[in-house]
């Protein structure tokens, strides 16, 4: 196989949380360019259709409530369906946040961005890792993680939580389905403008502080992550799993 080919998708099938918007849409977007059938599912029909017309052909639609626990199996069905078989690569891009100080922090708000941040990706992982360990199919488990995973965020202690708690997932899972071909990494990005950050990016003073913070002068476009999402999916990471790859422009090397 040439080093080209390793880094093809061709044949395989993606299942994508949250590639509606944003970065999670930016990465579905490269696993179906290199060559990837794509399912996506989130809870906001219009923002899927929007990414299937920017795919094309190969994607399909899977509306679904991630943090409905009952509908965990039925998405994987569905997506199998759709696609035509087994998933291949499942990459988990939902997740939401809430900002409020520690000693004041809301208990349903916790509740809510564990659920959609944590529990949810392990959930479904642990429906798509049953089938293919039952299958003897060998898969590829994306995670998305945060600065979070590895700094603190003021005012953000359940998403700090979650995103520390993924980067744990990736490790244990990484080493328990090792055995059967099945690997789990992560991605960790830095500072992307996205519906998640806002607040952040209408701060024009917090953003000035935070820029000579990055080492390569800028903050992540969603495209920054379509190569890592593709290596790390694809048989050219064949030897790397329980890794959270941080893709923040140096700013965890500061």
């Amino acid at each position: 196989m040439g080093v080209g080919e390793t880094f093809s998708l061709e044949g395989m099938r993606a299942l994508v949380t949250g590639g509606g918007r944003g970065l999670g849409q930016a990465m579905a977007v490269a696993l179906a360019q290199a060559g990837a059938a794509v399912a996506l599912t989130s809870r906001t029909v219009s923002e899927l259709d929007d990414t299937v017309n920017m795919i094309g052909g190969s994607a399909q639609a899977v509306p679904a409530d991630l943090s409905d626990r009952k509908q965990v199996e039925k998405i994987v069905d569905e997506s199998e369906a759709r696609l035509g078989g087994g998933i291949d690569i499942v990459l988990h891009a939902a997740g939401v946040t809430h900002r409020q100080p520690a000693e004041e922090f809301d208990a349903e708000q916790w509740d809510r961005v564990l659920e959609i941040n944590l529990t949810a990706p392990f959930r479904l992982s642990q429906a798509v890792a049953r089938r293919q360990i039952q299958s003897a199919k060998e898969g590829s488990h994306l995670f998305i993680g945060s600065l979070a995973s590895r700094l603190s965020v003021p005012f953000a202690t359940a998403y700090t939580a979650s995103k520390s708690g993924i980067y744990g997932v990736v490790r244990n899972l990484g080493a328990e389905w090792g055995p059967h071909g099945i690997r789990v990494n992560g991605i960790g990005p830095g500072y992307f403008r996205t519906k998640l950050t806002e607040a952040v990016f209408n701060d024009e003073k917090r953003v000035s502080a935070m820029t000579p913070r990055i080492p390569l002068g800028r903050f992540g476009a969603a495209e920054d992550l379509a190569g890592a999402a593709v290596f790390l999916s694809s048989p050219a990471a064949s030897y790397i799993t329980g890794q959270m790859l941080m893709v923040d422009g140096g700013w965890c090397a500061t």
